[in-house]
């Protein structure tokens, strides 16, 4: 690891010196390299947005980059982005007097999207459908702007898992937060570096380096949100099976189309039986 603090990045300075958070910090930025080139993230000499919301998960994300640039694995131009969206007391100098002390390129942007949300969203009906719409419009918009080609979001493995059970759940179909994606216009594409990276390892990395975390108190304020019913399933299934996120995350790279019911994933109707009276000969 970076060892010497006249070398490593501001975001490493302060770092705890215990083996247990050497391991801890080794493990997360192993782990995003290992996303980043299995899904082919990196176009050599691209400009990267990527955004910071001011949680574990963004903060995380922002160091281990940073990481990866330092030692030369990570050959992109990065530029931090909060999108400061309104909510009353959200404390708006956190971020841009954090990044400013750290010496990160950043833009902080305020659209007061969270007035249209609680305008627009029905009492008893959860903001997150469209506060996420608004904010990742604003986003692509931000991105045209720097000349970036790609968003880059926080999402880590177990959202990506609480997002395959609620469309299992919800949606009826099989399908979740693709570690990377083009939108819809071809010109910008999503990218997840975190999923491999557990939620856990994240709040622990965030938390050992005292970065000023702030909570989305627009979606916390809400109850019953059913994110949190499926994370809840979730952590009782861990506490009963140890290890089983872990199993069913790699049970999501390992589909097998054939052994599943989409005909247009798989031609069933074109499966052949082998004629076993044919003449071998022939």
């Amino acid at each position: 690891m970076l060892d010497d603090a006249d070398d490593i990045h501001p975001l490493f300075h302060g770092a705890p010196s215990t083996t247990e958070f050497r391991k801890l910090r080794k493990r997360i930025v192993r782990e995003t390299r290992e996303a980043i080139d299995r899904y082919g993230m990196v176009e050599r000499g691209a400009r990267w947005l990527v955004c910071l919301s001011g949680g574990k998960d963004s903060y995380t994300l922002l160091a281990a980059l940073h990481e990866l640039k330092w030692r030369g694995l990570l050959p992109v131009d990065i530029l931090a982005c909060n999108l400061d969206q309104g909510q009353p007391g959200f404390p708006a100098t956190v971020l841009p007097e954090f990044l400013a002390r750290m010496g990160v390129p950043h833009r902080i942007e305020y659209q007061d999207t969270y007035s249209i949300v609680v305008d627009k969203v029905p009492q008893g009906r959860t903001y997150c459908a469209l506060c996420s719409r608004l904010r990742r419009g604003n986003l692509y918009r931000i991105a045209r702007e720097e000349g970036c080609s790609a968003v880059v979001l926080g999402h880590h493995r177990d959202d990506i898992l609480e997002t395959f059970f609620l469309n299992l759940f919800h949606g009826g179909k099989l399908a979740t937060m693709p570690p990377k994606l083009l939108n819809d216009d071809g010109d910008l594409f999503v990218l997840r570096p975190l999923a491999h990276v557990a939620e856990e390892d994240c709040d622990r990395f965030a938390r050992s380096m005292n970065y000023p975390i702030i909570p989305c108190d627009l979606c916390g304020s809400q109850d019953g949100l059913q994110r949190q019913v499926i994370k809840s399933m979730l952590d009782d299934w861990e506490r009963r099976a140890p290890g089983r996120r872990q199993k069913m995350f790699s049970a999501l790279m390992n589909a097998r189309p054939s052994h599943l019911l989409d005909p247009g994933l798989f031609d069933f109707a074109g499966l052949g039986r082998r004629d076993d009276t044919a003449d071998p000969d022939r």
